[in-house]
This record gives structure tokens, sequence and C-alpha cells, in this order.
């Protein structure tokens, strides 16, 4: 660079301009910010106005360091902090409110066990006479916070009798009738929104957890895990799963999103059927699923809101704890499922702690021999796993993210290590591989300790492509996409609306709709994205 003495400060300014410019050239954005509209202008100027506003009103920034206090107690509040404590606060912003009507595309990483409020599964439940729970032993004041629930629905011949979990006659892992534990539960516990209570702690994380006593990503990891195992008798029962089902479509839509890719944890070869009996099997939870997605579609048409939703498509999962040689089995039964509802199932994935369990190159026999038997078969299932979810730097989770690229993946679930490889992240931008990132639950699960700190903007930067997730919200609290899209866009001074607005359309061209049905997505989502633009720039958001 020549010499900046006897330069004006007009020149220094075009300089300064250029080489931000320049800087900026590949984001995923920058096309999109050199050609706007009017409308365009207007409402990213409005969005970044309440931005600035809000981040002094709400969230106290700008004081000057030097202003110290050494009795200052005031909460450490700042735009995209950790989000269990900052939940309550963002619900109350205004750019929160502008973010809920905006139109976020397609949900790419989401787990179906964990997408319906937890207190709506638990009224699903309740409803069912053939669910049961228990305790290992009785639940008292002292006990109740470190006692986990389990549930089974039992066949009719093996129902109980027993009436409750609290009362001094019962004996520890017996079996109650769920309706009945919670009408009896001990009112020195809090009667049946005590139970309530009790059931919720144990199938989401709190912020005592997340920042405190489980500050670590193995910690945090043990009590995430824990919410499946005692969800999956819940969801993975016949009489509830296509209601499920519909309360995840439907509270998807109300958040905007028109489009969802779902993994299904396909670990289990049989779901439990309305006889209390673990008989239902893989084709028939499809089916279910398929039939929900065309209900909820006919209902919108009716009501002439086909535009705001487009379908849904499935990813094969299995955990990656199975042998290599259980995952032939799988891996079978995927490419069986995909024969048979070719319109319904789009990927195959093996999810799971990266830090504990098998790394990718563990399986890479059984996986090639599934590319084999793709090409006999004639089967388009291509693979789109989750690498690179971990803060390690050259270990084996780390190391996914080169093996999930030789293997052909359509996509990489988090990647957030992947900021590491400045190669692989050039494969990425050239490919066309899109990153599946989830904010909130990168910060839950520590790999971050703030939007301010995570690498999304690195990824960006780099020009690679990124579709905002969720990932499991009915654990983390996050439900819908809005919180995500908000934590992102108050942690950055260059993201602003159009970028939000990019990583949606990002979402639909990244899925794996054919090209048919990406077109009819994105002609939609354009015409609810000018509606909502419209919208920004006439009330401001009020």
């Amino acid at each position: 660079m020549a010499s900046l003495e006897g330069i004006d400060m007009d020149e220094y300014a075009r300089r300064r301009e250029q080489l931000i410019q320049e800087d900026r050239t590949l984001r995923i954005d920058s096309a999109k910010l050199r050609s706007l509209t009017d409308i365009e202008i207007n409402a990213e100027a409005v969005v970044r106005a309440i931005r600035t506003e809000e981040a002094v009103s709400v969230w106290g920034a700008g004081k000057s360091i030097v202003e110290y206090d050494p009795v200052d107690n005031a909460p450490n509040v700042f735009p995209g902090m950790a989000f269990l404590t900052a939940r309550e606060t963002v619900t109350k912003t205004r750019l929160f409110r502008i973010l809920s009507k905006m139109p976020k595309g397609a949900l790419l990483h989401a787990h179906l066990d964990a997408m319906v409020n937890v207190n709506v599964l638990l009224r699903l439940a309740i409803a069912q006479p053939f669910m049961h729970v228990r305790a290992p032993a009785r639940l008292t004041a002292n006990n109740i916070k470190a006692v986990l629930p389990e549930f089974k629905a039992l066949p009719q011949a093996a129902f109980s009798d027993l009436s409750s979990l609290t009362d001094e006659t019962y004996r520890g892992s017996e079996w109650v009738p769920l309706h009945r534990a919670r009408d009896t539960f001990s009112e020195s516990l809090g009667g049946p929104n005590g139970f309530d209570e009790w059931v919720t702690r144990a199938l989401t994380i709190d912020p005592s957890e997340a920042y405190g006593t489980h500050d670590t990503p193995t910690k945090i990891w043990a009590k995430f895990t824990s919410t499946f195992l005692v969800s999956h008798s819940l969801v993975y029962f016949a009489p509830i799963w296509g209601q499920y089902i519909r309360q995840f479509l439907l509270s998807s839509i109300e958040d905007g999103i028109s489009y969802v890719e779902p993994r299904i944890n396909f670990l289990f070869k049989y779901m439990t059927g309305a006889d209390g009996i673990e008989n239902v099997p893989h084709r028939e939870w499809l089916v279910t699923f398929d039939r929900v997605v065309n209900e909820v579609k006919a209902e919108l048409e009716k009501q002439g809101r086909q535009e705001e939703f487009v379908g849904a498509k499935i990813i094969y999962s299995t955990i990656r704890f199975i042998t290599p040689e259980e995952l032939e089995w799988y891996t079978e039964d995927a490419l069986a499922l995909k024969q048979e509802f070719p319109h319904l199932i789009a990927g195959f994935d093996l999810v799971g702690h990266e830090d504990s369990l098998k790394p990718l190159i563990d399986y890479i026999e059984p996986l090639t021999r599934f590319m084999r038997r793709r090409e006999e078969l004639g089967v388009d299932l291509p693979f789109i796993f989750h690498a690179g979810e971990t803060l390690g730097d050259g270990n084996a989770p780390d190391m996914n993210l080169y093996d999930a690229i030789l293997l052909g993946t359509k996509r990489i679930g988090h990647g957030s290590s992947l900021v590491k490889h400045p190669k692989l992240m050039e494969i990425c931008r050239e490919r066309g591989i899109a990153v599946e990132v989830c904010p909130i639950s990168n910060e839950i699960l520590r790999l971050t300790s703030s939007m301010p700190a995570h690498p999304l903007p690195v990824l960006v930067n780099h020009g690679v492509h990124v579709s905002l997730c969720s990932d499991d919200p009915a654990v983390f609290g996050n439900m819908g996409l809005t919180f995500d899209f908000f934590q992102v866009l108050v942690a950055s001074e260059v993201t602003g609306l159009l970028t939000l607005g990019e990583f949606a359309r990002d979402s639909i061209k990244h899925s794996m709709m054919d090209d048919e049905e990406k077109a009819r997505a994105l002609g939609f989502w354009e015409k609810r994205w000018l509606d909502f633009l419209q919208w920004v720039e006439r009330t401001g958001g009020e």
C-alpha cells in the first residue's frame, strides 16, 4: 500500500471504503447489497436504527470502561448474550417482534425428537390411557431434583392399578398411569403443577445447568442426552406420533418457516403401537409423516394460505455409537425406504456427540459400500453429515469434516470447527456445500460463550453459504427460528436484515427439494419477503 503522507481526507475515505469492500467481496450478501431497491434500502435502515437504539435502551451498550463502580450489581447484559438468561428480555424487544413476522425459508437442521414444546408434548401424553410413568424411588422434596421420570406405553393386560409416585406406599420402579400420577402428585411437591415442573425440568436445559453446574461441553451434553432418553417413549408412541408431527409443522409455519427437513432417529427398529406393543416398523412411521404433511397442506390450501408451507422431507438418521456392522442394516433400511418413499427421504446422517462417539472414519467401509449400493440401485440418497461440532483442532470430531467432504456430503451440520480449515472453506464455497448453523444450540452446548464469539461471521466472510437452524428447540426454548435470527442480527454490525434474507434464500436453495420444488418455494418466499419489507418500511415494526 502506498504511503498516506500527503493524501487528502477525501482520498483516504475512498481508499478506506475500497478496502472494506474488497474485504467483504466473498460475503454471500455482497452481490445483493450492490443492487438494492428503495424498499430494501428503507427496510434495512429501519431495522438497523432499531438495533442501534435497543443496543442502548435494552442492553445498555456504550458505557465507558472508566465508569467503574466497585459495588455495581447490575446484570451483565449485552446483545447476543447467553440465550437462556436473555430469552425473556429478547421477546419484549421491537426487533424480535419484527423478526417474528419474517418469512424464514427452510429449516434444514432439526431433530424431530425435540421439535414440539414440552408442555404440548406432556398434554398429548396425559391424554393417552396406555401411557405410564415411573421413578426409581418414591418422590420427595429431598430427591425430586435428582430423579428423572421414565415413560412407557403398556399393553392393556399390563396396566397398573397404582395411583401415585409420591405416596408412602410407592416402592419405586413401579409403573403408574400417567394421568393418575399427575392427578395424585403430592401437594407438598406442588400438586399437578409440580408434576408438570418435574417433567419439564427433565426435558429441558435451564440457565443454572447451562451456565453453572454443567458449564463444559461434556457435562452439558450429558444433560442434553438425558432429555432424549426421557422423551423418546412419548414421541415414538404411535397415537402421539401423528399429533406430534402436526404440532411441529403448525408451530413452524406460524414462525414463518415454509419447508422443513427434520432428522428422524431410526435407531429403534419399532415404535410402540396403540396396543402398547413395540410393533410399528419404520415404513409406518413414514406413512404417518406423509399423511400429516399432506393434511396440513390441504388445510392451508382451503384457507388460501398454500404459499406459507410447501412441504417436508426427512433425513434418515441413526446414532454413531452403533458398530460398523450394524450400520449396514440401517443403510439398507434407508435405501429401501427411499425406494418406497422417493419424495420423502432426503438424505442420510449419523448423529450424536462427536467428541465422545465414533468418528466417520470408523464407518468408512460401510459408508463407501452404501455409496456403491446407491449406484447399483440408481437411488439418489446423499449424505448430509453432522461434522465439526467441536472445540477441537485436529481431533477426531474436527477430522470428521475431511471425511464428510470426501464422502460427498451435500451440507454440513454445525461445522463449528470448519473456520479452522481455510482449504475446506474454499471447497465448501466452490462446491456449494452449505453449513447448517445452529447459533443458540452451539452457545448452550458450550461451543461458544455468546453470539459475538460465534464463528458464523468467519463462514459468511469466506463466502460459505449458511442456513440458520434451531437444532433442538424443545430442549433449548428457541422454538421456531426467530430467536436464532435475532441472536445473529444483534451480534454483528455487518449483518443486517438483508443478510438474514440471504440466509433464508440459501436455506431453500440448499434444501433437498428438486429444482421444480425449489423454484416454486422460492417464488412463494420472494412474494412474502417483499410483503414483509413493505410492512417494515411502512410501519417500522410497530
